[in-house]
């Protein structure tokens, strides 16, 4: 399990067209990359299962909790991106609701757009 983010802090600034936003790169794929978006309300869970294909989860709002194979909880908010490789047990869960967008792909590499998260 990584930790990544994708926090403003993170971005760069984007002036072309006329523009000026910071945007904070994710990820860029070639082949088959399924992305969706979980919505935990309050007490939600998304079970403990082993990951189909390497998995970036995305915390857009909220808080809540990972883990991998290991039992202990680690906390993750709005910024945060945690990734899991194929195979890897994980669970995740939320005490007040979370929303996250959810990257699934065999090709996914997010060490290349985004810092570990220190």
């Amino acid at each position: 399990m990584e930790f990544y983010n994708f926090s403003k802090d993170s971005g760069k600034k984007v002036s072309g067209f006329d523009s000026n936003f910071i945007m904070s790169r994710v990820i860029q794929t070639d082949n088959v990359t399924n992305i969706g978006c979980m919505h935990l309300d309050e007490n939600g869970i998304v079970g403990y299962h082993q990951a189909v294909v390497p998995q970036l989860l995305v915390v857009i709002t909220g808080e809540g909790y990972v883990r991998n194979d290991r039992e202990e909880y680690f906390r993750v908010q709005s910024g945060d991106a945690v990734f899991w490789e194929k195979d890897e047990w994980h669970e995740t869960k939320s005490d007040n609701g979370l929303t996250a967008i959810v990257i699934e792909s065999a090709e996914l590499n997010p060490s290349l757009f985004m810092p570990l998260k220190k």
